[in-house]
C-alpha cells in the first residue's frame, strides 16, 4: 500500500514539476484532483515539488550553457561577409545584446556577493544608519 503512495507521489510531483496542471498531473498519477490538492497542502510534498524544479532548472541551465558556445559560434559565423547584409546584421545585434547582458550579470552578481560578505561581518546587532 504504502509502495503504490509512494510511486503516485512520484508521477504527481514528476508531471507538476514539468509544467502540468494540479487536474493533469492527477489524472496523470491516476489519482483524483482533489487528492492532489490534498498532497499539495502537505509541506513536505511541496517541498519535494520545489526541489524537483530547482533540480530541472538547474539541468535546463547546464544543457543550455553547453549549447552557448555553439551558439556563439554560430552568431560570429553569420558576420562573415558571405552572409547578407540583414542576417549580419542581425547577428551583430544579438551578439551586442547577449554580450551586454552577460556583463551586467555577471557585474550584479559580484555586487550581491560582496553584500552578502559584508552583511556576515557586521555585527549581529547593527541595524544601519
Amino acid at each position: 500500500m504504502a509502495r503504490a503512495k509512494k510511486q503516485t507521489d512520484e508521477a504527481l510531483l514528476a508531471a507538476l514539476a514539468c509544467g502540468a496542471t494540479v487536474e493533469q498531473a492527477a489524472r496523470s498519477a491516476g489519482m483524483s484532483a482533489r487528492t492532489a490538492h490534498r498532497r499539495l497542502k502537505d509541506p513536505g510534498f511541496r517541498q519535494r515539488l520545489q526541489d524537483c524544479r530547482a533540480e530541472i532548472t538547474q539541468r535546463t541551465v547546464g544543457m543550455l550553457t553547453a549549447a552557448g558556445l555553439e551558439s556563439v559560434k554560430t552568431l560570429v559565423t553569420l558576420q562573415s561577409d558571405q552572409t547578407p547584409a540583414a542576417v549580419r546584421l542581425g547577428a551583430a545585434r544579438s551578439v551586442l545584446e547577449i554580450g551586454i547582458k552577460l556583463r551586467e550579470n555577471t557585474e550584479l552578481a559580484e555586487r550581491i556577493a560582496a553584500l552578502e560578505a559584508q552583511a556576515a561581518c557586521a555585527p549581529p546587532d547593527a541595524t544601519g544608519p
